[in-house]
């Protein structure tokens, strides 16, 4: 009775052992598996964050030039060629020569013949 009872209390220790081994292999398969995903995520991470700074880059620069345009807009020399561009304006004692481009002369132009005009042409037909 003493070999069954150790028998018994073997297979329970072999049981609890192998249930014990399997958790751990579980549990840490599982920090494993979770560490690859928070690597993953912050790669990705780190690729928006780059991605975003040059972002913010392009548009600092944008704006930058943004400004530059204004102040150019404000200067009165940029306002008096504006006027004279855009308006035709003059100063008192200008002319102003306006310079058209030459007339279009439309000539016909010989009709386009297709391939197999240009083979029976070149066949004598």
């Amino acid at each position: 009775m003493a070999k069954k009872i150790k028998k018994e209390s073997s297979y329970k220790t072999i049981f609890f052992s192998v249930i014990a081994i399997i958790l751990i292999l579980f549990f840490i398969g599982f920090l494993i598996f979770s560490n690859w995903r928070i690597h993953q995520r912050r790669a990705e991470l780190t690729s928006q964050i780059e991605e975003l700074e040059k972002e913010i880059e392009g548009l600092e620069k944008r704006n930058q030039e943004l400004k530059a345009g204004i102040s150019q807009l404000s200067d009165e020399s940029y306002l008096e060629e504006a006027a004279r561009e855009k308006l035709g304006l003059k100063k008192p004692g200008e002319e102003v020569v306006v310079v058209l481009p030459p007339p279009e002369t439309e000539e016909e132009a010989p009709p386009k013949k297709g391939i197999w005009q240009k083979i029976l042409e070149i066949l004598g037909f």
